[in-house]
């Protein structure tokens, strides 16, 4: 997919923010004299191309009382497919990426309470016969990361 200049424009804008109103989609859309349903079929384009890999927010767990931790695993490469698939079928991972390291799965737990990472943790733990490392944040940092498309 080739990106035009108003997919660009999309990309650019929606990563500091999206309306909150009855009719988001249409409200952004008049910002770039766009329709509903052609801002809805770009992002869904842009998504279907994998130019984008998701489109929602980014809420804070422990913001909202929740609790989240970075985990890895240390996956035998033999058996990483069939890992993932078992990681990704708890509801509290909220995604997972493959790294080049001994620890060579990370993810990211999300739940409710802090008491739910530990159990979180410790059910991918049996369903796949793997250590979970857990990383529990020490500090936050605000970094304001964006990908200019």
């Amino acid at each position: 997919m080739t990106l035009d200049d108003i997919d660009r424009q999309i990309i650019n804008t929606l990563q500091g923010g999206f309306p909150l109103s009855s009719r988001p989609y249409a409200e952004f859309a008049q910002t770039l004299d766009l329709t509903e349903e052609e801002l809805i079929a770009r992002l869904r384009a842009m998504k279907d191309a994998g130019v984008i890999t998701r489109f929602g927010p980014f809420l804070d767990a422990a913001a909202m009382g929740g609790a989240f931790c970075l985990c890895a695993i240390a996956a035998p490469e033999d058996q990483f497919e069939a890992v993932t698939e078992a990681v990704n079928t708890f509801p509290e991972v909220a995604h997972n990426y493959k790294r080049t390291h001994r620890l060579n799965m990370w993810f990211v737990l999300a739940t409710e309470t802090e008491a739910g990472i530990t159990e979180a943790a410790d059910a991918i733990e049996a369903a796949t016969g793997h250590t979970v490392f857990r990383f529990p944040k020490l500090k936050e940092f605000f970094v304001g990361f964006r990908v200019a498309a």
